[in-house]
């Protein structure tokens, strides 16, 4: 049909408004992609620029060089060696599993660490992880040749921390390891060296407790990557500040001895100066090489410190608690005469037995003592005396008394999980148990068994504070960064010198007098004697009908049924000096076991260096040279510390 002149007109009319709307929508969409384009590329230029620039120029932190940790005389004990080792970072690399691959054909990779090392990548892809350490030279230096083909790797030279001492100060010093996300969400404001990877902080004891000051301050460095990542130049960088080193009041030497003469013992030693607190040996044994730690140790070298019946993992110093046994009864006959329920001359007749409340209350010696005075009460250890002394006294004032010899304290050095022990009174039963406080249970305390407990270093504090008549508190650190720390003394024990002089006359008494219970282990250096007392505690009840056929001795019995062996000293009597105490996980007697160890670490201390044969008696010559001679010292401590000793 042919359209006429009209509807063509009308047509066009109708086809320009349409193409009017169009071009409107076209131009207004061309002005708003203009007005975007301008705001992206003028005024925010700025900001992509930086981007840009992010994404060629990194900042990387440098971690510190961690202090150094030194013993009393400068001799290393916790350093920082130099390694090398190959790192990778999962979302840098093409395909990790081929890298990995790869890597495997230049150096050999510990199946248990790679394991543990994409375990970790799963957590973090975006963060390095390090597939191997302490790698050759030659190893390192082959993987650098090949890291173009490697996406992902990178090869680095780093410190790691070493203990050159290995065992001897696993339970005093600690050891360091990577930092964990635990470590990350328990700090409050985490310092940006924990992200830093293969980062390592101290986990437990000195490593552990002073990580604040032997960290250090971190630095940084700007360098230029390209599109691949690979660092192409630096561009700048602030140094790191080193931690501080640390001093300890440990003798290497004495250290070293004490670890020996423990051997396979499950057992612990403190010796401590008790002029000023410095604790100059602190062991627990058996111990274990903190280095294996370091880069992460393997699960069956774990296994078997975790499964070991004698805990080597256990910090015995302050974590083990054991009844004190008869090193307790300084702490009661001082209590009886503040109470003055009784003066040093009075005497207690034991018979072997005692009844209380229905109940049979024995001394160690089946026949009993006879008449016992306070001296006789200390040389012979008798049981019955206590039993005396604790009815008399109450169970309050011995509670006190034992407290303020620093027993049931938990004592503030650089070690962690310190254990504060239990001195028990009245008013801790009511609370924690419910129960009324028995005669009984005064009786039990008062020879140090019950619910009495404490640890070798609140015994060596103890024993400490009697020798001195000072206030002492352990002081396990020197100095940090070469400031030192103070004193451990608080000033002088508020004790009368009298009752202090009981106690140290009857423990001069247990060691040197005829049928005191450590006569065994007496000595004599250059004139200088020692005092202490022994202790049993008793791990096992008992019962009527087996004290009726005789008791059952320590030998006969399986090992973790048998009695610990304790023994407190301090020499010389005349003048002390050093406190010592030495705790024997079943050990059976204090006098058999726990004093002879005990005298040798005390000669170790006051001789500077091996005891000399002629201090012992001349019947014990034979075997100690035997023992002494068969010791496992490190012969470069040995012979470094011999006589260097500082007061």
């Amino acid at each position: 049909m042919k359209r006429n002149a009209q509807d063509i007109t009308l047509s066009s009319r109708r086809v320009s408004r349409r193409g009017l709307i169009l071009g409107g929508v076209q131009l207004g969409i061309g002005a708003l992609v203009l007005g975007r384009m301008r705001y992206l590329q003028v005024d925010q230029a700025d900001e992509f620029l930086l981007l840009a620039e992010e994404n060629r120029i990194k900042v990387r932190l440098i971690a510190p060089e961690r202090g150094v940790i030194y013993d009393r005389n400068g001799i290393e004990l916790a350093g920082n060696e130099q390694i090398y080792r190959v790192s990778m970072i999962r979302q840098d690399a093409d395909d990790a599993d081929a890298v990995i691959a790869n890597l495997r054909g230049l150096v050999k990779l510990d199946e248990e660490v790679l394991q543990r090392a994409l375990r970790e990548m799963d957590r973090r892809p975006h963060q390095s992880v390090t597939l191997a350490d302490r790698l050759t030279w030659d190893e390192l230096s082959m993987i650098s040749v090949n890291v173009p083909a490697l996406s992902g790797i990178t090869p680095e030279v780093g410190l790691s921390r070493s203990y050159p001492m290995g065992p001897d100060y696993a339970h005093v010093i600690g050891y360091v390891g990577s930092v964990s996300e635990r470590d990350i969400e328990d700090a409050e404001n985490p310092d940006p060296l924990l992200l830093t990877p293969q980062f390592q902080i101290g986990k437990i004891g000195v490593e552990q407790r002073l990580e604040d000051d032997l960290r250090g301050r971190a630095g940084a460095m700007r360098v230029e990557q390209n599109a691949a990542g690979r660092i192409m130049r630096e561009l700048g960088r602030t140094e790191s500040g080193p931690g501080a080193d640390v001093q300890l009041t440990i003798d290497a030497g004495l250290q070293n001895f004490t670890q020996a003469r423990l051997g396979t013992e499950s057992a612990s030693a403190v010796v401590m100066d008790v002029l000023n607190g410095d604790i100059v040996a602190a062991v627990s044994s058996p111990s274990y090489d903190p280095n294996m730690f370091v880069s992460g140790i393997s699960v069956p070298d774990y296994s078997g410190l975790r499964d070991n019946d004698r805990r080597p993992l256990h910090n015995k110093i302050v974590q083990g608690l054991y009844p004190p046994g008869s090193t307790f009864k300084m702490a009661v006959i001082m209590a009886a005469m503040e109470a003055e329920v009784i003066t040093p001359d009075e005497q207690i007749y034991c018979g072997g037995y005692i009844n209380i409340s229905n109940r049979r209350f024995h001394c160690w010696k089946r026949g009993g003592h006879g008449n016992v005075d306070m001296a006789k009460s200390l040389r012979e250890s008798c049981d019955i005396y206590y039993y005396e002394m604790a009815q008399r006294t109450g169970i309050d004032n011995i509670a006190r008394m034992a407290r303020r010899l620093g027993l049931g304290i938990a004592h503030d050095i650089e070690m962690t999980s310190i254990s504060e022990g239990l001195i028990p009174d009245r008013d801790w039963k009511r609370t924690r148990r419910g129960e009324d406080w028995y005669v009984g249970d005064s009786l039990n305390a008062a020879i140090g068994q019950g619910y009495v407990l404490t640890s070798p270093l609140q015994l060596a504090v103890m024993t400490a504070r009697i020798a001195s008549g000072l206030e002492v508190n352990p002081r396990m650190v020197r100095s940090v960064g070469g400031v030192a720390r103070p004193s451990g003394v608080q000033g002088p024990l508020d004790l009368p010198r009298s009752w202090l002089d009981r106690a140290r006359d009857g423990m001069f008494q247990v060691v040197n007098a005829p049928k005191g219970t450590a006569g065994g282990s007496k000595f004599d250096l250059a004139g200088m004697k020692w005092a202490g007392k022994t202790g049993t505690s008793q791990v096992r009840n008992i019962t009527t009908a087996e004290r009726a056929k005789g008791v059952i001795s320590n030998e006969d019995l399986p090992w973790d049924r048998r009695d610990h062996a304790l023994f407190v000293g301090y020499g010389p009597y005349e003048n002390p000096r050093y406190s010592v105490s030495v705790v024997v996980e079943h050990g059976g007697g204090g006098s058999t076991v726990a004093a002879p160890i005990a005298r040798d670490i005390m000669l170790y201390a006051l001789n500077n260096g091996m005891p000399p044969l002629d201090a012992y008696p001349s019947r014990d010559r034979e075997k100690v040279e035997g023992i002494l001679s068969n010791l496992k010292l490190n012969p470069a401590i040995s012979s470094r510390t011999a006589g260097t000793s500082e007061a």
